[in-house]
């Protein structure tokens, strides 16, 4: 079902990055709740409901992510890794947003299931435009249901395409409790 009004984490360690990103997420008329982590560790703690991220209500878990890579506490590469290896958040989509143009990161960051990855423009024009361009993109993206707990909503599989797949992947299959 489609969220018309996403939580969406923005995970990046340079502040005025942080600040222009949702500067042009406010400029593209993004009515969405936008979170925030400093690094890659507290990106993970966020999901984790961790710390100073306990609190559900006002840390609810992300419709979707957009993550640097380069960080000094925890890059990017150990958010995509942590949403990989955790069943109730590998459809929680993940952008990369980096100032990297080296293959081996792009490379890198799509074998961790990044969705997307981006090089940082270097004009705010440009950043609003891309920002614009991705969430209409991610907006209109069919996701799996949760519950209000934000776990992924048990399904039935039987007489379907899915049944192929063991229902031992996606036992359990929730977000981690805090």
């Amino acid at each position: 079902m489609i969220n018309l009004n996403p939580i969406i984490l923005v995970v990046d360690d340079d502040p005025n990055d942080l600040f222009f990103i949702q500067a042009a997420f406010a400029f593209a008329g993004v009515g969405s709740t936008i979170q925030t982590a400093g690094s890659g560790r507290e990106a993970i703690e966020y999901f984790m409901g961790a710390g100073a991220f306990a609190d559900r209500q006002a840390h609810p878990l992300p419709d979707f992510v957009v993550t640097d890579l380069k960080m000094s506490d925890g890059d990017g590469f150990s958010v995509l890794e942590f949403l990989q290896k955790n069943p109730g958040l590998v459809a929680v989509p993940a952008l990369v947003l980096s100032g990297s143009q080296d293959n081996d990161d792009i490379k890198k960051a799509y074998q961790l299931g990044a969705g997307s990855y981006h090089v940082k423009p270097s004009s705010t024009h440009d950043l609003r435009h891309l920002v614009k361009t991705l969430y209409a993109y991610w907006l209109v993206c069919e996701a799996p249901g949760r519950d209000s707990s934000g776990r992924l909503q048990q399904t039935e599989s039987r007489q379907k395409l899915g049944e192929r797949y063991s229902p031992e992947v996606f036992k359990g299959a929730s977000a981690p409790s805090g």
